[in-house]
């Protein structure tokens, strides 16, 4: 698996693509985000059933272009709006087909802290 840290930037397209897109045409999709692809930004796209998950970015010497095919299921969440904030720990759930909205918050006052 892919390890996604938080310094990294993450886009997802909230729309799906077209599957038979190969790294030159993601990548064209990437400059239509008005984003750089060489940023080394983290971009994720879906596939219209929600069974299969590409990520594509630059490392400094090149492109990586990760595909997941779920081998049951489908994605269990995949955000629906621009205003969905995803971190590197929501993206590491949505790729092993969990729901973040069922998670707690990230940070959380601690009893007798007030």
């Amino acid at each position: 698996m892919i390890h996604i840290t938080p310094q990294q930037t993450l886009m997802l397209s909230i729309d799906p693509i077209d599957f038979r897109k190969g790294m030159d045409s993601l990548i064209g999709v990437c400059r239509g985000l008005v984003a750089d692809p060489y940023s080394g930004t983290v971009f994720a796209f879906r596939n219209k059933r929600g069974t299969s998950v590409k990520l594509l970015v630059y490392d400094g010497t090149g492109f990586w272009l990760c595909a997941k095919r779920f081998s049951r299921g489908k994605l269990a969440y995949w955000p629906s709006s621009s205003s969905d904030q995803i971190c590197a720990t929501t993206m590491t759930i949505i790729l092993n087909q969990g729901s973040p909205a069922i998670m707690s918050p990230s940070w959380r006052q601690l009893p007798g802290s007030a």
